[in-house]
């Protein structure tokens, strides 16, 4: 029987699941749950009604050009909004102003202007991804500065694992929700859907408990964000660890806006393939993110390394990929990587900034989602000249050597926990 002694007391040890107890936290949680499924299932619908209606991937990297300038330009304000009002307030604002960017998508096709009868309609989609780039822009600093008020400093891992964990589920069944909701009833169906999840996710955030500012409000905004700069630039550690978080995302994730692209076109599986395809992507993150969040809070230097190396060489793999079985299994390990990263980035991020300037630090790390989009647009234009396989298999090349060089030449980085 000691055996069987010795193995619960090592389940017991096992908390996968402790920043769950915290009913703050939990709330929190349970709000996020729209916006989590609603941007799987739009990055589906969007990307694939635009290339229906156009046929083009220079249009796809226009559309995603529109979503990242609002996030590039405003992020920082929007770290510096997180850290001088209200954090609850600015994220029920943003989940009402995404209810209204699903509802417009919603009745643009219903009353059948948005769609490929119409060629010159996907401008709404253009614009619907500009509003979304400017609601995370102000938001999400909020959305990631707002964990540690919640939790106690030794769950701040554990808390962001379980956040990732959450997106990661609503990542593996959105995309493939989405894919079939549009075959078997159409684009509208999937937006009305995304409408109803985000008001759901309202409800919940307005039960969390209120979040007071960090900063006075007596000083400018531009001066916040400018000290804010002066701070990052003045830590090292911070300013490498955002440095890599910006490389990761700028070289990677083009692959999501691509995808339409591999599916159509080189796989030959539709739209449903791509729900499938993201799916199992999301399958992969939700793994890891269930394995980080059960792991103590040590190595994470190296596990954010190992992890974008192995999500790099898995997109190089699946851009030149023509069989479907290994398209899937790379998906899954590119899952797993991107999630290694965000979740070891953001607890790092958040573990070795000061408290004052967390809000501008992370909206760093939010504007590294709008360089993905910029990336993407850069990818796409590639992609017309020498094709996606290129475009998306080189751009992960570089990101396996720059993580490389990493691991092997700055110990400061491989030595963090």
């Amino acid at each position: 029987m000691t055996w069987m002694n010795t193995a619960f007391l090592r389940i017991r040890k096992i908390k996968t699941f402790d920043s769950l107890k915290v009913s703050a936290y939990r709330m929190f949680f349970l709000g996020m749950i729209g916006q989590w499924s609603t941007f799987s299932m739009e990055m589906v619908a969007r990307t694939y009604l635009v290339y229906e209606i156009t046929g083009s991937t220079a249009k796809l990297g226009i559309m995603s050009l529109a979503n990242a300038v609002p996030i590039i330009v405003l992020s920082l304000f929007g770290g510096a909004v997180a850290d001088r009002l209200s954090k609850k307030r600015l994220i029920l604002l943003a989940q009402i102003a995404m209810s209204i960017v699903s509802l417009g998508n919603a009745i643009a096709v219903s009353v059948g202007y948005l769609g490929p009868a119409h060629p010159e309609s996907w401008w709404v989609l253009v614009v619907g991804a500009a509003m979304m780039g400017t609601i995370i822009a102000m938001a999400m600093p909020s959305r990631q500065a707002i964990i540690p008020e919640l939790v106690d400093q030794k769950q701040i891992m554990n808390a962001i694992s379980l956040n990732t964990m959450g997106m990661s589920f609503f990542q593996l069944v959105g995309p493939a929700t989405a894919g079939f909701a549009i075959d078997s009833f159409g684009y509208a169906a999937v937006f009305f859907l995304m409408t109803v999840l985000n008001i759901s996710g309202i409800v919940f955030t307005a039960c969390l408990p209120k979040s007071k500012p960090i900063q006075p409000l007596g000083r400018s905004m531009l001066t916040n964000v400018f000290d804010g700069f002066k701070y990052i630039l003045s830590h090292r550690t911070v300013f490498l660890l955002l440095a890599l978080f910006v490389a990761a995302i700028l070289l990677a994730m083009p692959y999501q806006m691509l995808m339409p692209v591999f599916a159509k076109d080189i796989l030959k599986v539709g739209v449903s393939g791509q729900g499938t395809l993201m799916s199992v992507a999301g399958f992969g993150a939700l793994a890891a993110s269930l394995t980080l969040a059960s792991l103590p809070s040590r190595k994470r230097g190296v596990t954010l390394l190992l992890a974008n190396i192995l999500m790099g060489m898995a997109l190089v793999v699946f851009a030149f990929s023509v069989s479907w079985p290994l398209s899937i299994g790379m998906m899954l390990v590119v899952g797993m990587g991107l999630t290694g990263n965000n979740t070891a980035g953001a607890a790092l991020l958040q573990s070795y900034t000061d408290p004052e300037y967390l809000g501008r630090v992370m909206s760093v790390m939010s504007m590294s989602f709008g360089l993905s989009g910029l990336g993407t647009f850069f990818a796409g234009m590639l992609a017309e000249s020498i094709s996606a396989q290129w475009a998306l298999g080189g751009l992960a090349a570089v990101l396996v050597a720059i993580m490389l060089g990493v691991l092997i030449f700055l110990p400061r980085i491989r030595k963090l926990d």
